[in-house]
């Protein structure tokens, strides 16, 4: 009798073992399943879609992602690409990704030195139903309705609200020099070439520029105590 009970409490044992690691590898395979069917599906879909955004793996590793935008039509960004650097934490996608411009951009919300994003679903409005999709077109509808009140950039901020054509003419020409779109205001280039002339980084003679409201004599002051 007590070996009959012995066999039983085994058996009861191994199958609620085998019911276990049933269910655990049941949901692992198909949580990355899932996860590695989106990111195929959006490799193999966003290139060619309409909004012209895709994603790319980076050296072959799903957590390091290389994304890509085209700037909207009607704002200072078209015909612009911007590269995008991507990254997969081990809780997606109950935690957003980490997202950054790697492309130099002039946008309120985006920082012009480090590529810092501000945007509400790559913080606390991120929900786990979300995709890389969902944030690629989000960007996009970023670059086209800024939210200067709620900047990344004080100083892009701030052109944005008190020179708003100077703020488009800054961005076009940024989004010339960094992202290839077609050529911007000549008399900002000539400002460019004449630092440049003068020995000083073409980057940092953009970055002077810009947050100086085009003037070259206080562009020249801040490169020189740079």
């Amino acid at each position: 009798c007590e070996h009959v009970k012995t066999q039983l409490g085994n058996a009861f044992f191994f199958l609620s073992f085998f019911l276990f690691l049933s269910f655990f590898l049941s949901f692992f395979l198909s949580f990355f399943l899932s996860f590695f069917l989106s990111f195929f599906c959006i490799c193999s879909n966003l290139q060619t879609s309409k909004n012209q955004i895709k994603v790319d793996l980076v050296d072959e590793n799903f957590t390091e992602l290389r994304g890509e935008i085209a700037g909207p039509p009607d704002t200072p960004y078209e015909g612009g690409r911007y590269q995008l650097e991507i990254k997969i934490p081990e809780t997606y996608p109950f935690n957003p990704p980490k997202v950054r411009f790697i492309t130099k951009i002039w946008h309120p919300n985006i920082s012009s030195v480090t590529g810092a994003i501000c945007l509400d679903i790559l913080k606390d409005q991120w929900a786990a139903a979300m995709t890389l999709r969902t944030v690629l077109l989000s960007l996009q509808a970023l670059l086209a309705a800024a939210e200067p009140d709620d900047p990344q950039d004080a100083v892009v901020a701030n052109q944005y609200k008190q020179n708003p054509e100077m703020f488009k003419q800054t961005a076009r020409l940024w989004s010339h020099v960094y992202a290839g779109a077609p050529v911007s205001s000549p008399d900002y280039t000539r400002k460019i070439d004449k630092l440049c002339a003068m020995g000083f980084d073409k980057n940092a003679v953009i970055a002077a520029l810009s947050s100086k409201s085009w003037d070259v004599e206080t562009a020249t002051e801040l490169l020189l105590s740079n």
